[in-house]
């Protein structure tokens, strides 16, 4: 998967002032800038957050198809395919990308994660409407963020980190006022942090909820049951294998190797049995879906 600088590389975009460490950047988006976003935007490590300042667009998140509107925030967890399908021409808005490590080792996020609908752990819908006083905080956070990167400081990365942790403050409380608040144990919560930190370490060699479970000192049935109850219903191996997938889709969109290089690069003990995983998640086989890429 691209890291947040590599995305960056690829589409060509320009960096900000200085010495840029690749954890936070924004941006304002238009309709060309959110359609190219189609040809790396599943492989991204990183999270984004957009809001609408003006149109619409329609995504395909998930397998779900999302119109979001003037005013609403859209959040991108990694390790999901996501399409922008239609757009209004007048659409514009403004992004955040967080890199996914970086994110994660936040205070901020553990303290958001006690709220049910908080997208960083995909909880439940990734669009949240914004009330007008909430859309002109954020927004304005956001416009902040592109003054420092265009300032070139020396200390515009500590800034950059500042306002990142400040928005995601933000938006818990935001999110907190929006629907009802469903709020888990700490012991909970860090066990589920815990196998989100875990998962991009060791997802490519470890494909089975006995090492995660080893790793937290729990056992196998205690983490499968604290992940369904946090995460609304997903599974240990819902998040192994999103993550397969969105490895495996890239190795076979952008490298040359092999169809047995890339089932031996995710450990997968047979190439027959990586063809068949990829065919029961994608609906089509690795052989035929670099043909028709």
């Amino acid at each position: 998967m691209y890291s947040l600088k590599e995305f960056w590389q690829l589409r060509n975009l320009p960096l900000p002032e200085g010495e840029w460490d690749g954890n936070v950047i924004c941006i304002e988006t238009n309709v060309e800038w959110t359609f190219g976003t189609n040809e790396t935007h599943g492989f991204l490590s990183c999270y984004t957050f957009t809001i609408v300042t003006r149109g619409w667009v329609t995504i395909l998140y998930n397998n779900r198809e999302l119109t979001l509107h003037e005013g609403d925030l859209y959040t991108y967890s990694p390790g999901f395919e996501v399409t922008v399908l239609s757009s209004s021409s007048d659409y514009s808005g403004i992004c955040l990308l967080g890199d996914e490590n970086f994110t994660l080792s936040l205070p901020t996020v553990r303290d958001a994660i006690r709220t049910a609908y908080f997208s960083v752990v995909e909880l439940t819908s990734p669009v949240l409407p914004l009330k007008a006083d909430d859309f002109c905080r954020l927004r304005e956070l956001m416009q902040m963020m592109i003054h420092y990167q265009q300032m070139g400081l020396p200390l515009a990365n500590d800034s950059l980190r500042m306002l990142y942790n400040l928005f995601i403050t933000d938006l818990s409380s935001v999110q907190q006022h929006s629907i009802r608040e469903h709020r888990f144990p700490k012991r909970v919560e860090e066990i589920f942090l815990g196998f989100l930190g875990l998962l991009p370490k060791h997802f490519l060699e470890h494909h089975d909820i006995g090492f995660y479970a080893s790793e937290l000192c729990i056992t196998t049935t205690y983490l499968s049951r604290i992940v369904r109850q946090v995460s609304g219903g997903r599974t240990v191996m819902d998040y192994i294998n999103q993550l397969l997938l969105m490895e495996a889709t890239f190795l076979l969109r952008q490298t040359s190797l092999s169809i047995a290089q890339i089932a031996d690069r995710l450990h997968f003990a047979e190439t027959t049995t990586f063809s068949r995983f990829f065919q029961r998640m994608r609906g089509v086989k690795p052989r035929e879906f670099r043909k028709g890429k």
